[in-house]
Order: C-alpha cells, then sequence, then structure tokens
C-alpha cells in the first residue's frame, strides 16, 4: 500500500510564540514520542524519560506564570500543545495534563511563599505530580471521602486513607491530596500538598487495565503520613471548592487529549482506505467508507472547537464550568465512535495489534470514565439549565 503521511491539523493559534511551540511539540512527538508508543505501551513501559524531556523543553508548565517557571500560555494554546502529544502517545498527553491538575491547587489557592517555594521545581525542574482525590468507594460522589487528616498538636498534619485510580500512582514526586479535616460533606475537606517520598506513602501493584498500559494507575496508601501546616494548600474546609476548581480545568484536558486520540485514528484509516485496494480500486472510492470518513472528521472538527471555546472563555476570565463539562462529554464519546469506526474501516487488520488503531479503541475507553463520568458531565450541565436536582 502507497504510504499516506497525515496532514498536520491546520491551527488557528494566537501568536507566533504559539506557532514555533506547536512546532517544536510536534517535533518531540515524532521523533521521540511516537516511534516508541507501540511497543512500550504493549510492554507496560513508563517513560519517564519522556516526561524528564517535556520538563527540560519547558512543556510540562505551559499554562502557569513565567514568575514560577511556567509557559504563561493560554488555555487555548496548552490544550492544543495536550491534543497534539496524546495523537503521538495517550499516556504522554494525559500524563500531562494529570501533572497540570495536580499544581492547579498550589498555582491558584497557595499563598506566595508556597509558590515561590515549590512551583518553579514543579513545573520547570523534573518533577510529576499525582493528583489524590478519589478513594474506593468514592469516585463520583467525592465529598464522601474519607482520608483524614488530623493535627498532631505540633503544627503538622498527620494524614490516613487510600486514594485509588490515581495516575501516576507509585511514580509521583508529589501528590496534590485532598482529605478530611472536619465534619462530613463538601465543607469538611482541605488540601495537601505532599512529597511523594514522604514516610508512610506507599502505593499498590499498578491496576491492570484495558488500555494505556504504559500510564500506572494505582491506590495509592496513606499511613500516617505526616505534613507540616504550611503544606496546606488554601484555607481549613475550602478543599472541596479546590478540588472542582481544578477539575474543571481538566475535563477540558481529558477532551483535548480525546480529540488527539481521534485524530490519530482518522489520519491511520484515511491512510488504509487511500492505500488499501478491492475491485481494483482504492476501498476509499467506495461512498460507504467516505461518508464514514466525514463523519469521523467532523465529530473531531465539533470537538475541537467546542474544547477551543470553553478555553477562551476561562482565557478570558469567565465562567466555563458547563461548556468544560460540554467538552469532556462530546470529545470523548467522539473519541470512542471514531476510534471504533477506524477499526471498522480497517476490517480485519483493524482487530490485530499489528495496526495502531484497536489501541486506540481500547485507550478512547477510559476517556469516557475519568475527570468524572460523562454522565456526570451530564448532570453538571443539566444543573446549569435546571438548577439542582428536587431532594
Amino acid at each position: 500500500m502507497p504510504d499516506r503521511a497525515p496532514q498536520p491539523v491546520d491551527r488557528q493559534l494566537p501568536t507566533d510564540e504559539a506557532r514555533d511551540l506547536i512546532s517544536l511539540v510536534r517535533d518531540i512527538a515524532q521523533r521521540e514520542i511516537a516511534p516508541k508508543a507501540a511497543g512500550e505501551e504493549d510492554a507496560g513501559h513508563f517513560p519517564r524519560e519522556t516526561f524528564t524531556l517535556l520538563s527540560e523543553s519547558g512543556l510540562l508548565g505551559l499554562p502557569y506564570g513565567v514568575e514560577y517557571g511556567g509557559g504563561g500560555q493560554p488555555y487555548e494554546v496548552y490544550l492544543q500543545v495536550l491534543e497534539e502529544l496524546a495523537a503521538a502517545r495517550l499516556t504522554v498527553g494525559l500524563g500531562v495534563s494529570v501533572h497540570s491538575l495536580a499544581c492547579h491547587a498550589l498555582a491558584n489557592y497557595g499563598t506566595k511563599e508556597q509558590r515561590a517555594e515549590h512551583l518553579p521545581k514543579m513545573l520547570g525542574g523534573g518533577l510529576l505530580g499525582a493528583y489524590c482525590l478519589s478513594e474506593p468507594a468514592s469516585g463520583s460522589d467525592a465529598a464522601s471521602l474519607r482520608t483524614k487528616a488530623v493535627r498532631d498538636g505540633g503544627g503538622s498534619w498527620v494524614l490516613t486513607g487510600t486514594k485509588a485510580w490515581i495516575t501516576h500512582g507509585g511514580v509521583a514526586d508529589f501528590c496534590t491530596v485532598l482529605a478530611r479535616t472536619g465534619g462530613e460533606g463538601a465543607r469538611g475537606i482541605t488540601a495537601f500538598l505532599v512529597p511523594g517520598d514522604a514516610e508512610g506513602l506507599s502505593a499498590a501493584a499498578p491496576e491492570k487495565k484495558m488500555g494505556m498500559k504504559g500510564s500506572p494507575t494505582a491506590q495509592v496508601h496513606f499511613d500516617g503520613v505526616r505534613i507540616s501546616d504550611d503544606r496546606r494548600i488554601g484555607e481549613e474546609g475550602q478543599g472541596f471548592a479546590v478540588a472542582l476548581s481544578a477539575l474543571d480545568s481538566g475535563r477540558l484536558g481529558i477532551a483535548a487529549c480525546a480529540v488527539g486520540v481521534a485524530q490519530a485514528a482518522l489520519d491511520e484509516a484515511v491512510a488504509y482506505a487511500t492505500g488499501r485496494e478491492q475491485f481494483g480500486r482504492p476501498i476509499a472510492d467506495f461512498q460507504g467508507l467516505r461518508f464514514m470518513l466525514a463523519d469521523m472528521a467532523t465529530r473531531i472538527e465539533a470537538g475541537r472547537s467546542l474544547y477551543l471555546t470553553a478555553a477562551r472563555l476561562r482565557d478570558a476570565g469567565r465562567p466555563f464550568a458547563r461548556q468544560a463539562a460540554m467538552a469532556k462529554l462530546f470529545c470523548t464519546d467522539a473519541a470512542m465512535q471514531v476510534t471504533i469506526d477506524a477499526v471498522q474501516v480497517l476490517g480485519g487488520y483493524g482487530y490485530t495489534a499489528d495496526f495502531p488503531v484497536e489501541r486506540y479503541m481500547r485507550e478512547a475507553k477510559v476517556l469516557q470514565i475519568v475527570e468524572g463520568t460523562n454522565q456526570i458531565q451530564r448532570m453538571v450541565i443539566a444543573r446549569h439549565l435546571a438548577g439542582p436536582e428536587s431532594r
């Protein structure tokens, strides 16, 4: 079959600096990430060296201020970087999104002294973060979390409990942890910044997953982890608001990653369809398949427009929670459908590991679940439209 290389996405970027940034990301993705993706995912290899390279290239702190070592980029640019990385390998794109999520609490709610001490290392010092909110018995109902933080009487806190489904669990250098410091419900939760090597912190064996085998997802245990009060982020009882603020932005990261996976699947499907011949002509000539490709491309463009609209609202300082939920919902559902269709375009070959579309399909599924399931996104959207549910 002739080799039809995919054309880069034609992006609308606000500055020349942003265009140069996307060029840098594409170069790294093509040279360092994509060629290793299939083999390393199959082997379950976590690409820590790739995250080190991204940190050295200034790509782990893009949406944060330059005064603390960040890139100072608007969210509409940062998300398009995530899309490019996820198209090369979802483990990397989603990993950067999770790292940014883990930095959010300190960057937005930390004191000036806390930010000066910790953010430069978190944003450009080679560190990698984890975001510890979910627990074995509290996923969608995050306000019911049970991990506790208790004052020890000497200016420190002692954390005890278990977090679940933690991306980078066992390999993270720091964790943003939401723990209960007061009574039941959302008002009794506080955020903390916990070093990854803290005594009493450990991780279980990584979960055995359908996809993203190179990205460790594990339970993280806090067995009497002691940290000083200067690692408390925000006020006592403010943690749930901190978490929700981070998740609004994190959902946009997942939306962008979903579009990246879908774009990679479409590129593969187009390359195959234009090169594979049956009945004496390329299968891309057959109307049924052409319409399928057209629908795939339309879903991707619609998803990209949706997440960028939400990002531009965020950049303008306007409310964007509803649009973030819509973007996460639509883009991840679109990625699932596009990757299923890509497997269908390739037929029997699509079901084999010789082509990457079967991996894309397995990876797309998790994006409908993480950062709030798509059922939760529908609840969020409906609350904006019709108000809270009656009790």
